[in-house]
């Protein structure tokens, strides 16, 4: 390894030795070529300093022309300052002969004004009548003004009388309200209907009853249960219509799908149909009316009613009558009649001739007991009209009296303005003899302030000549100024021509040395490289040297031994070969070194134990595998059928729900689909439609919200 080592190192330092020569005659090739860039270097930086201060004394000349004009242009503004100066004196002198001219016409139509007006005639007998005037006008609007507070008032009252009939009716109304939202509630289909013909009177002939439950109106909310027992329910949600070909328009409704009841009343009205007895006669028995005092209604429906339900005929009793019930069956021929708190149906069997009677209990009421006082209501109506008749006539006497007070108004302002003139005519005299005085001040102070414009265009002419004297030293001054500066330019211009051709002498130079400069460059380089590389090789032999010796058990002084040299002379001469050489003597020495039995054996049984753990564990993943896909089949079909079954329930929930007008919603509930005891179903709910869907908890629904969930 060291002689190959030893080889390379002498032929690199023969190598570098050629590269170093070569650089040595490349370096005094190039020394001419330095020598002569650097004369053309000293030659531009000798004509660059000469420019500068060529340059420097033409920047000195320039800025003292520049500071020359400058004076110059001052000189020119304050000549055309004083020019105008002087014409602002000429115009303020016009301005002035001007003012008096004027002034003087005025004093002179005022002194022609003053001459001609006679003297101030007697006003005031025409002021006193103006004045008495205005005193009966101030009286008369004083009357209308009272006269329109008190209708304000009045009609503040009015008002507020209006607003408490309104409010009344607005109560009244809301009743009405809460009927309809129970419609709605219980009979969905009837209440669209209802909705449908209110939108579309003018399909019909004539007028159409809205639904019994609306329209019959309870006197005395304690007897609704007589009433809404005796109509069927039915009955109670449907139509009234006085003509049978309104009621067929009524029921195609734009082909509307909606289960809704329709009657007709007879042609011939039996809403004034009489009783069979006077009620007089049967309070004996403990009835205090018929059923059909018990309530009001449009005429169709109590016609209807009399008609179909027999309301003018049936008496309705008390516990007195309840007492004595088997009294009034026999001594009375009703068909049906009510006490207290039951219904009682009476039949004669026409076989037998018995009289053969029913009882039922009374149903407490649910669709009449919040009734309307129609008598009550129509009042309110009449008095709103009263009021707005009222209204409307106070308005109109306002309106007369506005009218009124604005006459008066203009009238009043007529007189004052008269009164105004007349005082005016006597103060204008004085007034003409103080403006006239004044006006003489002003014409004296305006003469007062006459301009010498002579005297003023002379001492201008003098300040003009002195500056002009002035520019002409200065012109003086700039044109000498300007004579030096030409041959300094024409010097400049000779030096900028000499720097061309310098610098064009110095770039051709630079050209020619910069060949010679890569080539030396690169002699450079490569010399480096070699001289690196001899350094590093001669370090390795060095090291190689030291190496050999010790495996040699040799001092550095001492020589190879002769037996060294005749063993080595027997062995190859490359390193591949020794290197192969003594591989295959190792593999020969391994032969013939001897095994431990034992521990061939227990390599073998460990080879055979993580055989059988590697069978093992390739078995319990198989088995694991077929576990997952067993639990994933047995859990695909358990989940499949839970959710459609809680889908069946959500869209149930959810139905009902809406028909309450709210929201609901089931849903299977799991945080982790492996954790199948966590399982559960949850359930939200919206019962505002102002709210968000929320889970059914304490905290967000009332008691009653969760019960009904």
């Amino acid at each position: 390894e060291y002689e190959n080592v030893r080889e390379q190192h002498e032929e690199v330092k023969q190598s570098r030795n050629q590269a170093k020569k070569e650089l040595k005659i490349l370096k005094e090739r190039q020394a001419p070529w330095t020598k002569k860039i650097q004369e053309a270097e000293e030659k531009l930086k000798s004509l660059d300093m000469k420019t500068k201060d060529n340059t420097a004394k033409i920047k000195e000349i320039a800025q003292k022309c520049k500071q020359k004009q400058d004076a110059l242009e001052t000189k020119d503004k304050r000549i055309e300052e004083i020019k105008q100066a002087l014409r602002m004196k000429k115009d303020e002198e016009m301005d002035r002969q001007k003012k008096i001219c004027h002034t003087q016409e005025i004093i002179e139509a005022w002194e022609n004004e003053l001459d001609t007006m006679a003297m101030c005639e007697n006003l005031q007998p025409q002021i006193d009548a103006v004045n008495n005037e205005l005193k009966e006008l101030q009286e008369e609007k004083a009357n209308i003004d009272s006269d329109i507070s008190d209708l304000r008032a009045e009609r503040r009252n009015q008002e507020r009388e209006e607003k408490r009939i309104i409010d009344h009716l607005g109560q009244l109304n809301n009743v009405m309200k809460i009927k309809e939202e129970n419609l709605k509630w219980k009979f969905r289909d009837t209440h669209s209907a209802l909705m449908w013909l209110r939108k579309n009177k003018d399909k019909f002939k004539k007028d159409v009853c809205e639904p019994m439950m609306l329209e019959i109106n309870i006197r005395d909310n304690r007897h609704a249960k007589y009433v809404e027992n005796h109509i069927s329910g039915d009955d109670m949600r449907a139509f009234v219509f006085e003509s049978q070909e309104d009621m067929e328009t009524f029921l195609i409704r734009d082909h509307q799908k909606l289960r809704v009841n329709a009657v007709c009343a007879p042609t011939e009205s039996c809403a004034e149909n009489r009783p069979s007895r006077p009620i007089e006669e049967l309070h004996q028995y403990g009835f205090f009316s018929y059923l059909r005092e018990l309530f009001d209604a449009p005429r169709p429906v109590m016609s209807y009613l009399c008609s179909q339900y027999r309301v003018h005929d049936v008496p309705v009793g008390t516990e007195k009558t309840r007492d004595m019930i088997e009294r009034v069956i026999k001594e009375t021929t009703f068909r049906q009649i009510y006490t207290a708190e039951e219904r009682y149906a009476i039949k004669v069997s026409a076989y037998t001739n018995l009289t053969l009677s029913t009882n039922t209990p009374l149903r407490a009421a649910q669709f009449l007991h919040s009734s309307v006082d129609t008598d009550e209501r129509r009042q309110l109506e009449s008095q709103q009209q009263d009021i707005n008749n009222t209204l409307k006539s106070l308005d109109m006497r306002l309106s007369t009296l506005f009218e009124r007070q604005k006459r008066l108004e203009h009238r009043d302002n007529e007189l004052r303005q008269q009164k105004k003139e007349l005082l005016d005519r006597g103060n204008r005299r004085r007034q003409l003899k103080s403006k006239i005085g004044l006006k003489y001040d002003s014409l004296r102070q305006l003469e007062q302030d006459a301009i010498d414009l002579e005297k003023e265009s002379q001492l201008a002419n003098l300040k003009i000549k002195e500056i002009n004297k002035q520019k002409a030293e200065l012109v003086t001054e700039l044109l000498h100024l300007t004579k030096s500066i030409i041959p300094l330019s024409i010097f400049n211009g000779v030096l900028t021509l000499q720097r061309i051709n310098a610098t064009a002498e110095k770039n051709k130079l630079e050209s020619e040395y910069k060949a010679g400069s890569v080539q030396l460059r690169a002699a450079e380089q490569q010399f480096h490289e070699l001289d690196d590389r001899k350094r590093v090789l001669y370090e390795n032999c060095r090291e190689l040297m030291n190496q050999a010796r010790q495996a040699c058990k040799l001092s550095p002084d001492q020589d190879l031994p002769k037996e060294f040299q005749t063993a080595f002379q027997t062995l190859p001469n490359t390193l591949e070969e020794i290197d192969a050489f003594l591989n295959e003597e190792k593999t020969r020495a391994s032969c013939f070194t001897g095994l431990n039995a034992s521990v061939v054996e227990e390599y073998n049984k460990q080879m055979q134990e993580i055989q059988q753990l590697t069978d093992y564990l390739e078995e319990k993943k198989n088995e694991l595998n077929n576990y997952k896909q067993n639990i994933s089949e047995v859990k695909e079909k358990w989940l499949r059928l839970l959710k459609e079954m809680i889908e069946q329930i959500n869209e149930k929930f959810s139905k009902f729900f809406s028909s309450m007008q709210c929201v609901g919603e089931v849903d299977l509930h799991m945080e982790n689909e492996e954790e199948y005891d966590k399982y559960g179903i949850r359930i939200r709910v919206k019962f505002h439609s102002s709210t968000e869907l929320h889970e059914l908890t304490p905290y967000h629904q009332s008691g009653g919200e969760r019960s009904v969930s």
